[in-house]
């Protein structure tokens, strides 16, 4: 662990730490995951090679700026909420979480405006992945995601990114402020560390949510851009491609999860509902794939609504895909 991650004493202090869930069934036969995580309490020795750490992004300011629907800042509670009352053993695998048990960070403070906590989400991130833990960033808007890239600029750490999403997010900024429609733009213009275009795929593109000019953008700068009725049944495949050309290009592999790639009736609490999107099994399956493949190294969830969610599918949804992630890390630490 390096002494930038080891201190704490910055980058903790963008911290609103979680509390352990106090609303869950207790019975000693059948301990939840809430029961086996570990919550910060600022001993940087938690901080692990590879094991899973929870950050919650409570922000939607993006989603507002881009003329969506706000409440994705609730999305990091209603999460944990249903992640934590999932079992910490898959009875199909023997995967067992509580043998790499989740450290929860807790939520970035949102004390200023979204550039700021965009840039204490990367120092958070940053410290995370220098220790060689593995950041699961629970958004909040898909701004979260230029913060969580601003982790690997942070760490010095080069990336490629995999992005689920309904939509390419390569928007111009507005009034020279980014939204949750610009974060991979902001990302392959990054003025320091910009993103390569051939290192930005994105799988599941809408094609009535693809403009001409964004299009155009993204392959201009080289990106790999898949409709989802192209990629629906091969989406490992696509991930296992990405993995090897970042491996060779030597990067690791950071999947964004946009809950709007997923069509409105497995997932319809989001910030721009998809009535014909990805199944949601199919996404969760790829979860599980990602967690356990050498090189991918983080996750984030985003675009979940609780506003707009129908008794807590939504946030389930979100649940098991962090939960099916943390099962494919476990067997990843098993080999």
């Amino acid at each position: 662990m390096s002494a930038a991650s080891s201190s704490g004493a910055a980058w903790s202090t963008r911290l609103e730490p979680a509390l352990p869930p106090d609303d869950m069934p207790r019975r000693p036969d059948d301990p939840r995951l809430g029961e086996v995580a570990e919550f910060w309490r600022g001993d940087p020795t938690a901080l692990r090679a590879g094991r899973p750490v929870l950050i919650g992004f409570p922000q939607d300011e993006g989603v507002r700026r881009n003329g969506g629907r706000a409440g994705a800042a609730e999305a990091p509670r209603e999460i944990r909420r249903w992640l934590y009352r999932l079992v910490p053993w898959d009875c199909e695998t023997g995967a067992d979480l509580a043998q790499l048990a989740p450290l929860d960070l807790g939520d970035v403070r949102i004390e200023a405006g979204l550039e700021e906590t965009q840039a204490a989400l990367g120092e958070v991130a940053g410290a995370v992945l220098r220790a060689g833990a593995v950041p699961v960033v629970l958004g909040g808007g898909h701004e979260t995601a230029y913060g969580h890239y601003l982790g690997y600029v942070a760490a010095a750490q080069p990336v490629g990114v995999v992005n689920v999403d309904a939509h390419l997010d390569v928007r111009p900024l507005t009034d020279g402020q980014g939204h949750s429609g610009s974060p991979f733009r902001q990302m392959m213009e990054h003025t320091t560390h910009p993103l390569p275009g051939k290192r930005y795929v994105c799988l599941g593109i809408q094609p009535q949510s693809a403009g001409r000019e964004h299009w155009a953008y993204a392959r201009g700068r080289g990106c790999h851009l898949h409709a989802a009725g192209r990629v629906e049944t091969f989406l490992h495949q696509y991930l296992a491609d990405a993995r090897d050309d970042y491996r060779r290009a030597g990067c690791g592999l950071y999947l964004s999860i946009d809950a709007d790639a997923v069509r409105t009736a497995d997932v319809p609490g989001v910030s721009a509902p998809n009535p014909t999107g990805l199944a949601g099994p199919e996404v969760i399956a790829l979860a599980r794939e990602a967690g356990g493949v050498p090189g991918v190294t983080s996750l984030d969830v985003v675009e979940i609504n609780p506003r707009y969610d129908r008794d807590g599918q939504s946030a389930r949804w979100a649940a098991l895909v962090v939960w099916n992630f943390l099962a494919g890390l476990a067997k990843r630490a098993e080999r």
